[in-house]
């Protein structure tokens, strides 16, 4: 879809054309590709809040370890498909497969699906995909098998962390806040 860039308010997308997958083997290709489109995340691979033993890794090496993770067939989320390509991502995993993500997570929880990351290429963004890929993202992680679905967004007036998504979005979906994670994430917590 073309960029607005006349200065006219972004069209709603029709989601008619749209699914959201797993990633896995078999789809990862569409995850690369999303990565690898201009603009994209690829200095991250969304290994910024998963396990590592080392602080600089370089983006080869991020894109390897996520690889790898698929390729064992450990969950990293969801990617939105708007009419067969590659149109957005949702990282949504068990929480033990991240790095703790707040001080006061308690470890010996069992069932926890977190939500720590959202990516629409520039040119879709504004137009409303973030909140059927949070749906998607939530019915996912209960269809797998979730007890609670954590979150850690933001408000939207934050100057970083937004990637994380905002609070209003998670709130609208049933969400509670349970604390907080330093001083601009609020950890959010969905059960069913």
């Amino acid at each position: 879809m073309p960029n607005n860039s006349q200065g006219s308010p972004p069209q709603k997308l029709d989601l008619a054309g749209i699914r959201f997958v797993e990633v896995t083997r078999d789809t990862r290709g569409h995850f690369e590709d999303l990565f690898e489109q201009p603009g994209a995340p690829k200095y991250c691979w969304c290994m910024a809040w998963r396990h590592s033993s080392r602080e600089h890794i370089e983006n080869d090496e991020k894109k390897r370890m996520m690889m790898a993770r698929i390729d064992a067939g450990t969950p990293v989320g969801i990617i939105a498909e708007l009419n067969g390509k590659p149109a957005g991502w949702c990282s949504v995993a068990p929480r033990e497969t991240y790095r703790k993500l707040s001080k006061q997570q308690d470890d010996s929880e069992t069932g926890i699906w977190s939500i720590v990351c959202f990516y629409v290429p520039r040119a879709l963004r504004g137009r409303r995909l973030a909140s059927p890929l949070l749906d998607a993202a939530i019915d996912h992680a209960f269809a797998k098998g979730a007890r609670i679905v954590e979150a850690y967004p933001v408000d939207e007036a934050a100057p970083s962390y937004r990637f994380m998504g905002f609070r209003e979005m998670f709130v609208a979906r049933g969400f509670r806040e349970v604390g907080t994670a330093g001083t601009r994430r609020h950890v959010m917590r969905l059960s069913r």
